[in-house]
């Protein structure tokens, strides 16, 4: 019976050092995962990923982030990303460059350079190029992981 006790005790010591140990390991990748080297992100064509509408570049992915993510989006004159939809996740749209229409909840309105546009949760909304020349602009987007 002495033996057994002793067993116990030895082993829910080695699954505590083992759960100490598992959350140093942990906390110490978590740690490592962000340098200044992967925190600075230029912008490079080559890297953008081509879409049916232009190209789409992301600065921060969700598999990069904890939270929020962040990509550019190159739409072509004429076109848009995607038709109308909604999610769950709020999302900001921030002109950079060209001439937007902004769609929210049946209403529409065209936009230019230096103006941000927010989604609520669940709302319609979509965005296509107005212009003539390339719609730039950035997407925030909270990952509701």
């Amino acid at each position: 019976m002495k033996r057994l006790s002793q067993l116990t005790v030895i082993i829910m010591i080695m699954l505590f050092q083992q759960k100490i140990y598992a959350q140093k390991t942990a906390a110490a990748n978590e740690s490592s995962q962000y340098t200044i080297e992967n925190c600075v992100n230029e912008f490079d064509l080559t890297k953008a990923t081509k879409t049916k509408s232009g190209y789409q570049y992301w600065f921060a992915d969700k598999k990069f982030t904890e939270e929020n993510t962040l990509k550019m989006s190159i739409v072509e004159p004429g076109k848009s990303t995607h038709a109308p939809h909604h999610h769950p996740e709020e999302e900001f749209f921030y002109i950079l460059e060209g001439k937007a229409s902004f769609y929210l909840d049946g209403n529409t309105v065209e936009v230019g350079a230096n103006t941000s546009l927010y989604c609520p949760p669940n709302s319609e909304h979509g965005i296509s190029n107005a212009g003539d020349k390339d719609l730039k602009y950035l997407v925030i987007k909270k990952d509701l992981r």
